[in-house]
């Protein structure tokens, strides 16, 4: 086997990870999973006793402007509706709507400058919560890709919803949980 058209540069690439025909800026609902480098708890802790029915994570500084940045993508990003979010000690698992008045293009997912799309929203917070950190000398890094799912229809959206609102309580068992 030929390993060489699998190598750029000398170095072995990664499978691109995003659907090739489909348009990540077209009116979509996204399940997005974006972890922390070498899944570190850098957004704070679940405590072992839990008090609470459900339970959250004990926030860091850095774990509460991940947080709030989240809430603010509309902010940024107006054709964007924010739905179930939880912010877990090593990553973060949220439902990003886009709902766009008149959108009658279809843009191919492709490599390049890409503008209001998810690449774009995902990498703008991801850059905005790593600023915020260098600027305050916060260790902190984000694993370089993040994972995505078009939610294809109601049923597979309100399964996604309770996987995010349950996923605190399952944090012991959790694959993203290295403890």
């Amino acid at each position: 086997m030929n390993h060489d058209s699998e190598k750029f540069q000398g170095k072995y690439r990664i499978p691109e990870a995003r659907w090739k025909g489909f348009d990540y800026g077209s009116n979509a609902m996204y399940f997005v999973t974006i972890c922390t480098k070498n899944r570190e708890n850098y957004f704070g802790e679940i405590p072992i006793v839990q008090t609470d029915i459900y339970p959250s994570v004990r926030m860091t500084e850095i774990g509460k402007i991940a947080n709030d940045f989240w809430m603010e993508i509309p902010k940024h990003y107006p054709f964007v509706l924010l739905d179930e979010f939880v912010l877990m000690p090593n990553h973060l698992h949220g439902i990003l709507i886009f709902r766009k008045e008149n959108y009658n293009e279809w843009n191919l997912n492709k490599f390049g400058v890409q503008s209001q799309n998810l690449a774009a929203v995902i990498r703008a917070y991801k850059s905005s919560v790593k600023r915020y950190a260098n600027q305050k000398n916060i260790e902190f890094y984000w694993q370089s890709r993040y994972y995505d799912r078009i939610v294809r229809d109601y049923e597979e959206l309100r399964r996604i919803q309770i996987y995010i609102q349950n996923n605190p309580n399952n944090w012991k068992n959790d694959e993203y949980n290295q403890m």
